[in-house]
């Protein structure tokens, strides 16, 4: 399912089976994993882009996207992953709770 929330033109793709958000791309998925910390708390674990994805904004999609979700669940983020971490500096209005 594509998430409505993701940036425009990027059609990224929630899989809560395998607990992530991906764009296939040509070298392999794009894809940011996630896992329950809690409850109400999700932690953003792992994001990975090939390189035809580079430059894109592929992982502010990503990140976009699973943001978006933890608010429609009504759940914080925690961040273990390290490009998950700077995007949040980068852009603290964005997080959830």
């Amino acid at each position: 399912m594509t998430h409505p929330l993701a940036r425009p033109g990027v059609p990224v793709r929630h899989d809560p089976d395998h607990s992530r958000f991906f764009l296939p791309l040509a070298d392999g998925d794009a894809e940011l994993i996630y896992a329950p910390f809690s409850d109400d708390v999700l932690d953003l674990q792992h994001t990975e882009v090939p390189p035809s994805g580079h430059g894109r904004g592929i992982g502010d999609a990503l990140v976009r996207a699973a943001l978006a979700y933890a608010r429609e669940q009504g759940m914080r983020v925690m961040a273990t992953c390290p490009y998950v971490q700077g995007w949040l500096r980068r852009h603290p209005e964005e997080r959830p709770g």
